[in-house]
């Protein structure tokens, strides 16, 4: 659980899973912060298609 009171440049970052941009914590994610991956809804939506995009084993490259 992070303090009441912290300032801008204190809050913790983390990168999204999806886009991998960094983004900061926010004070509606306070009660999940450990659990919060995605920096937004977009980008929790498209959590499958980036995953897929990656080089899955569904994107298989030819020689």
């Amino acid at each position: 659980m992070l303090p009441n009171k912290l300032r801008k440049g204190q809050l913790p970052t983390k990168i999204c899973a999806t886009c991998g941009r960094p983004f900061e914590y926010r004070k509606k994610w306070r009660a999940n912060w450990e659990e919060v991956k995605y920096c937004g809804e977009k980008c929790q939506r498209n959590r499958n298609a980036a995953s897929a995009a990656s080089g899955g084993p569904a994107s298989a490259q030819p020689l």
